[in-house]
């Protein structure tokens, strides 16, 4: 007898569906598909061209990658020179980092307390805001209603459709005072609808620093220490641009290639930087820490940590998928330096929140991780601990929630996407429209009344 149910249905037509669009892997090698747009070495086909970051990881020698320290640019400049000023200054730096993102340049002193002033002013949302399109709508992803709330934006708007690189400027700099908003007033209508816990909404502060109004928000007594504020506004800086290569900045660039507007266009950045093989990696590696605190009796004993990173990468432990996941990255080769500098800070808040001894087995493993790897895969390829490894970590000690792990990526990259869109409009002038090769022989087409 036929099923006529809704899941059976669905269930013929998914079985339809997956018989016809399933490919030969074998073709996207015999007709020299860069699958992913990456070469076979991993190193990523060569799109476009951006002045706002850069990201060094090799060398390319006689056509080959040669493994160097890793690096990271914004505008030029290296990232631990502007981390490092900004500790000896004891400033946050985050807001600086935006401005350079920006507009390229550096700014005095007078151009920092200027833009911080028009930031700290844009941080409310419009009003109704929030009773109209967060409160009466919630959803239990919390990047899934940042997504709407950029998209709904639009709509609050009193000259959404000006393309202009001046009115473009001020919708990007608005939706960058407002994530950090738009993700705590999302966050505190999931805790509400969906969690069955108390909802806490506080006004942002505009004198505030991102990471302090954050953490504001978030919380229900709305306190911080300085060294949390310091750590969080740390997390954001390195967040906050990886080049236009990563596949949410790509998307802003494709999107804004077709002349559509700045809210389509951040809206979408969002929903790729949701998905986790990007903005999601560090809920996968606090999932497998989760794992090996649990399985591991001494966390100081590099034997056991080895043998059970060993059985990771066997597929017998975990998730069996074979990852040891904040591990390996698809440029940095020798060192990530954005996870040396969390790694480094993060010692500090691990003192602080009486965290060490789990802060020592994260240095464990990420000692020991590339030597079981060689081991077990016999590749000489060099891997290193990347930003998701410690970057949750970090979260995990200020007690932020894991839904939000990934929308204070967005929060922080948010800067990156607004200056690739400003580029792509300068500069861009092309709509991207690369090749798909057809593998599917043409038919005859047949009436009707003879199909089977």
């Amino acid at each position: 007898m036929a099923d006529y149910s809704e899941s059976g249905f669905i269930d013929k037509l998914t079985v339809l569906a997956q018989s016809n669009d399933d490919i030969d892997v074998s073709l996207y090698q015999k007709l020299d598909v860069r699958r992913g747009l990456r070469y076979q070495d991993g190193r990523g086909v060569l799109v476009g061209l951006t002045k706002i970051g850069d990201v060094v990881g090799y060398d390319v020698v006689d056509g080959k990658k040669v493994p160097v320290p890793g690096k990271l640019l914004y505008r030029g400049y290296d990232i631990t020179k502007l981390i490092a000023d900004a500790e000896a200054r004891k400033e946050f730096a985050f807001e600086q980092t935006v401005y350079l993102l920006l507009f390229g340049e550096l700014p005095s002193k007078a151009q920092l307390e200027e833009f911080c002033f028009f930031l700290g002013t844009r941080r409310t949302l419009p009003d109704n805001f929030n009773e109209d399109m967060i409160m009466k709508a919630p959803s239990s992803d919390v990047m899934n209603k940042l997504s709407r709330g950029v998209l709904a934006s639009y709509s609050y708007d009193v000259n959404p459709e000006d393309r202009s690189v001046a009115n473009n400027m001020r919708q990007c700099i608005e939706l960058i005072a407002r994530f950090p908003t738009l993700v705590a007033y999302a966050y505190q209508a999931k805790r509400r609808f969906f969690d069955g816990k108390s909802m806490y909404i506080h006004n942002p502060k505009p004198e505030l620093s991102t990471a302090e109004n954050l953490l504001r928000l978030i919380r229900s007594n709305k306190t911080y220490t300085q060294l949390e504020a310091e750590i969080l506004d740390l997390c954001l800086i390195l967040h906050a641009e990886h080049g236009g290569g990563n596949n949410s900045s790509f998307c802003i660039h494709v999107v804004s290639s077709t002349d559509t507007d700045t809210y389509s266009a951040v809206g979408a950045a969002v929903g790729s930087l949701k998905g986790k093989r990007h903005g999601g990696a560090n809920i996968q590696v606090m999932e497998m820490m989760d794992d090996i605190k649990a399985n591991v009796k001494d966390w100081s004993d590099e034997n056991e940590v080895k043998e059970y990173l060993r059985k990771i990468l066997r597929k017998e432990a975990f998730d069996h998928t074979g990852l040891i996941y904040g591990q390996g990255h698809a440029v940095y080769t020798i060192s990530d330096p954005r996870a040396i500098l969390i790694r480094d800070k993060a010692k500090e808040l691990a003192v602080e929140k009486g965290c060490l001894e789990e802060y020592e087995l994260y240095c464990l493993i990420e000692k020991l991780a590339p030597v079981v790897f060689a081991e077990e895969k016999g590749a000489d390829k060099q891997i290193c601990s990347n930003v998701d490894f410690f970057s949750g970590f970090v979260y995990s000690m200020l007690k932020i929630p894991r839904e939000l792990y990934t929308p204070i990526f967005a929060i922080s990259r948010i800067a990156g996407w607004s200056a690739h869109r400003i580029e792509e409009i300068v500069s861009g002038g092309r709509i991207y429209r690369p090749a798909y090769k057809n593998v599917s022989p043409e038919r005859q087409f047949i009436p009707i009344e003879d199909r089977g």
